[in-house]
């Protein structure tokens, strides 16, 4: 399986992922952490992360994966949403917890 393959695979597989740089528990950067503080925000008590500093080839697959350069990388239903800036804009409007109550409703 090709890199894209299994990236394809865990974006698809689970409602919701963050690709990030250390794990939910220890982000090793602000950018990481934030975007983990604002899925606890929101309670979403569990979601896959997968750390992007284990496995270079997953760090640079996941940026080519998304034509985007920046870790971390939120990914709800399969759709890549943004990175940690993004997720902060999206919850001051409202939109992520809109995103979010639709992977509950289906689930």
């Amino acid at each position: 399986m090709s890199i894209q393959e299994a990236i394809h695979q865990q974006v698809t597989t689970h409602p919701v992922v963050l690709y990030m740089k250390g794990t939910p528990q220890f982000p090793q950067c602000g950018f990481s952490g934030n975007a983990v503080r604002i899925l606890n925000a929101l309670g979403v008590k569990t979601f896959f992360s997968v750390d992007v500093l284990r496995d270079a080839e997953i760090r640079q697959g996941i940026k080519d994966y998304a034509n985007w350069p920046t870790i971390p990388q939120l990914y709800i239903n399969g759709e890549f949403v943004g990175g940690s800036d993004i997720m902060g804009e999206m919850y001051q409007s409202g939109e992520l917890q809109q995103l979010l109550a639709k992977v509950a409703a289906s689930n």
